[in-house]
Formats: C-alpha cells, sequence, structure tokens
C-alpha cells in the first residue's frame, strides 16, 4: 500500500526520543506523521535501560538538559495514568565510592552539581548502608541523588506514542525513509518512504544511531557513530537494590572517547522485579556478536558492588547501540544548511532521560520563535566537514 500525506512535520524515527518530538510537535498545535522502518521503540530505545539521569552529568549544556527534562518527566507521570503505563519510579540514584580518595572526588563533583541546581546529597557510611542495605562492606560512603528515575523504555516510548497520538499525530511503522525530498532552493519539502511519500515543510531526524544516514540522504554530514553496549537482566527478585546504584567510575566512562572496550558497575532493581546490571562500552560498529568476556565483567563488577548477586541466576542478556557523538552532546534543532531540517539525535545513553528536554525545545523550534539560546551548545552544524 502506497500513501502520500500532508502534514506539518514528519518526525523520523519512533523511540524515545522521536515519540517525545512527535508529542510535544502535536500538543504545540501542529500537524505531525511519525514514521519508523521497523516498529516503535526497535532501535537503541528497546535495548535500554530506561533511565532518567542528572547524577551522571557534570555542569554545562547536557545537564541543563536533563533537568529540565527531569521537570517534564515528572509533569507527564503526574498525568492520569501515565506515572503507571511507563513504569515510572522516582527512586533516586546512589553513587558509591570504594576508598577515600574516591569519596572525596565524588563530594567535590557533587558541590559542583549542587551549584547548577542538583539535589546531591553526600552521605556517610553508615546514611550510605542505610540506603542500600545489601551493599558489599567498606564502603567509605557515597552521593544520593534524589533526582534520578526510571521508566521501563519500550512501555514509554509507545505510551508517548499513544499520547501524541490522542493529540492528532499520525504513525506510519515498516515505513523506511529512502529520500529526504528537497525543493529547488534546497529547503525540505518531505520524505519518500517504503510506503509512499509524506509532504511537509520540516522534518526531524530522530533517527538514532542511525541518524548520521538519515541526514546524508538530506546532504549534510552528522558524525553519530554507534557505542555498543551489553545489559544482564536477573531473575525476577525482592526489592533487594532500591535506588540506581553505580561506582564513582561510571561517570568517567560515559565521558571518555576511547573506542576500547570500557566496564563500570551499574545495579538497579525494576518495578518488574529483575536486576539490571550495566554498563559497558565500546565503538565496534554494528557488530551484534555476543561477547562472553563483556558479560563475564559485567557480572563480576555487580558482585562486587552487591555480594548476594553471585548466587542470583541471569535470566538473559542484550545489546544495544548507543548513539555517540565526538564531543558527548547530542545534535538539537534546526540544521542551518538545509532549511527545514530539523534534527533530534545523538544523545549516547542519555536519550531515555533526555527525550522530553528534547522534544519541548524541538516543539519549540518548529514554532518559529527565533533563535533558543538553550539550543546553540546542540547546533547539529558544529563539527567540521571534514573531521571524522
Amino acid at each position: 500500500m502506497t500513501t502520500r500525506l500532508t502534514c506539518d512535520v514528519v518526525v523520523v524515527g519512533a523511540g524515545m526520543v522521536g515519540a517525545a518530538c512527535a508529542l510535544y510537535a502535536a500538543r504545540a498545535g501542529h500537524s505531525v506523521a511519525l514514521v519508523d522502518r521497523g516498529p516503535v521503540a526497535g532501535g537503541t530505545t528497546g535495548a535500554g535501560e530506561g533511565n532518567l539521569l542528572v547524577s551522571d552529568k557534570e555542569p554545562g549544556p547536557e545537564l541543563e538538559l536533563a533537568l529540565l527534562s527531569s521537570r517534564l518527566w515528572s509533569e507527564l507521570a503526574a498525568e492520569p495514568g501515565v506515572a503507571e503505563a511507563v513504569e515510572f519510579e522516582a527512586k533516586g540514584g546512589v553513587v558509591v565510592a570504594s576508598s577515600a580518595e574516591g569519596l572525596a572526588a565524588l563530594e567535590k563533583f557533587a558541590v559542583q552539581q549542587r551549584d547548577a541546581g542538583v539535589d546531591a546529597r553526600a552521605v556517610t557510611a553508615d546514611e550510605l548502608y542505610g540506603l542500600e542495605p545489601e551493599l558489599a562492606p567498606g564502603m567509605p560512603g557515597g552521593v544520593h541523588y534524589p533526582q534520578d528515575a526510571q521508566v521501563m523504555p519500550t512501555l514509554a516510548a509507545a505510551h508517548l506514542v499513544r499520547l501524541a497520538r490522542a493529540a492528532g499525530a499520525r504513525l506510519l511503522t515498516g515505513a523506511p525513509v529512502t529520500e529526504v525530498l528537497r525543493s529547488a532552493d534546497g529547503s525540505v519539502r518531505g520524505v519518500r518512504t517504503g510506503r509512499g511519500e509524506i509532504h511537509a515543510p520540516a522534518v526531524v531526524n530522530a533517527a538514532g544511531t542511525w541518524g548520521g544516514e538519515l541526514a546524508a540522504l538530506a546532504g549534510v554530514r552528522l558524525p553519530v557513530l554507534p557505542r555498543r553496549g551489553f545489559v544482564l537482566v536477573t531473575e525476577p527478585l525482592p526489592r533487594l537494590v532500591r535506588h540506581k546504584v553505580y561506582a564513582a567510575d561510571y561517570v568517567a566512562d560515559v565521558a571518555s572517547d576511547s573506542a576500547a572496550l570500557q566496564t563500570s558497575p551499574v545495579v538497579e532493581g525494576t518495578a518488574a522485579g529483575p536486576v539490571l546490571i550495566g554498563a559497558s562500552r565500546e565503538r565496534v560498529g554494528f557488530d551484534r556478536t555476543f561477547s562472553l568476556p563483556v558479560v563475564r565483567s559485567l557480572a563480576a563488577g555487580a558482585a562486587r558492588l552487591f555480594p548476594f548477586l553471585e548466587s542470583v541466576r541471569v535470566m538473559r542478556s542484550y545489546l544495544g547501540f548507543r548513539p555517540y557523538m565526538p564531543d558527548h552532546l547530542p545534535a538539537i534543532g534546526p540544521d542551518a544548511r538545509v532549511p527545514g531540517l530539523f534534527h533530534a539525535c545523538g544523545h549516547e545513553g542519555a536519550g531515555i532521560g533526555l527525550a522530553t528536554g528534547t522534544g519541548h525545545l524541538i516543539a519549540g523550534a518548529l514554532g518559529g520563535a527565533g533563535p533558543d539560546p538553550a539550543l546553540a551548545p546542540f547546533r547539529p552544524d558544529r563539527f567540521p566537514e571534514e573531521a571524522s
């Protein structure tokens, strides 16, 4: 079946970021078509842990976006039925230090975050074990982040799409975009998909790890690269892990430019019962090969944090590809090189949490109210054309 639709904006990519862009654009009064080559949440979103974090971000534009997104997630969760539908948990996060030196560095980082508006509370060893009684003995303390939260990512993306459709958006899945249509003056006039053309004066690239490929269809370069990560899922457990808990070196791994394998223990319980264990990062292209050494490293790191996990069964593991950008900031907003082209991709592992703020900013940019200073650090054309 082929179709020809006309609307105000086409959002390409029905993961969490695309769903949020469609939702906020539709609620702003735009007629929206949300398209994806596969199902809703079929890419990076479906392989995520659902984290909504401020704890792992240093002061700067990404933290500002995270704080905006945290507020917007809380507002969405307060709407009737949303919190239950997306398994929203405002459970907070705990970052653990394994040495006195590490604790001092954590507390210094927390001071900087507090100055930027984060609720970051240094905790002593006694307070730490009050928050997480099952932690390995001998930890000197950490930092508690009450603003950290979690959703079930596939459910959350699906529900944001549902809310967008309730606001008038249309959804077209199984429709790969094969061309970005442009007028004689170079401006966007829609997309061609495997199921027909969609005509619109604005196209939002929310294609995640494949955002560079979509940008290329519009004739521009966006240096999005896949960064592979594995997650382990345990058997359902009583609520033995109460927060998102991770070791202090996780923050450094997130900010690293290395293409080599990095693992740092991240452990969190879920509303459904299983414990999720991460996190690994490596740039190996789109290689989906299972790696026993990586999952062994994840399991060992988690057991060092929570010794009871040594006797817990892992039900499954899965992998996904985070959309990595060279400067660790997403591309958000209008592309000055192609009128009518907008980007909302490159969030790496933070896309679930940053989706609401991104959607809010994209909706504002679509409204044509003029340059938004909040978008300046995320300019899609900030990278040199010759950079690799």
